[in-house]
């Protein structure tokens, strides 16, 4: 597996292009802007997209996904159906955070935990991992040992719970369930900010510390 992250929007959210090296098709994960960099990026690395995944329904996470499903053909994937509400209101989202939404789209396919979704010869599972948004996901790349944990986790942080459908407890819970479990040595990559260590945010970060 091969992964680059693109910074994307004044909100500098963590959009990552994956693929398989093998066929060179590859996903998007969380556009939330400036289609035409990322198909740039994509076309610069040799890449395929084929699909697009998305943790969750915030418009800094897919505010691009319907352009780039549009000029590419990609199937889009996610988040869990829980999140049906966010992406049926993003034209208020674009207003209220100033990122534009990039044409409107309905996902080929809601998530749900114990799924997986697949790019050429590779395959990713599918952990619900709500607290940010009801219907959150991530995609653990196994033998790769990374995670795309989207707005969960961020490094010495978590996300933030004060939106609608956010739940404190909720997400603490799924990091501590379907994330730590999976190890002190796995990468995370963020929606927000540099990428870390399982590990370290377990041992360090100070919104977990002695609450999980």
């Amino acid at each position: 597996m091969r992964y680059e992250v693109l910074s994307v929007t004044p909100l500098m959210q963590n959009c990552s292009l994956v693929w398989c090296p093998q066929t060179r098709q590859g996903a998007v994960i969380d556009p939330g802007g400036e289609s035409g960099r990322i198909l740039q990026w994509a076309e610069k690395a040799s890449v395929d997209i084929r699909k697009i995944w998305l943790t969750h329904g915030h418009i800094d996470h897919v505010g691009a996904a319907g352009a780039l499903a549009a000029a590419t053909g990609a199937e889009i994937e996610g988040p869990g159906k829980a999140d049906e509400f966010l992406l049926n209101g993003l034209d208020q989202q674009s207003r209220l955070f100033g990122v534009p939404l990039e044409g409107s789209f309905t996902p080929a396919r809601w998530l749900a935990a114990g799924e997986c979704v697949s790019i050429g010869q590779l395959e990713f599972e599918v952990r619900l991992c709500p607290g940010h948004t009801p219907g959150h996901v991530v995609f653990y790349h196994r033998n790769a040992a990374v995670v795309f944990v989207g707005d969960v986790l961020f490094h010495g942080s978590i996300g933030r719970t004060d939106f609608p459908g956010g739940d404190h407890d909720a997400l603490l819970t799924a990091i501590r369930d379907q994330l730590f479990p999976m190890g002190d040595a796995v990468t995370f990559v963020p929606g927000h900010g540099p990428e870390g260590t399982l590990g370290e945010e377990r041992m360090s970060n100070p919104f977990l510390r002695g609450r999980i």
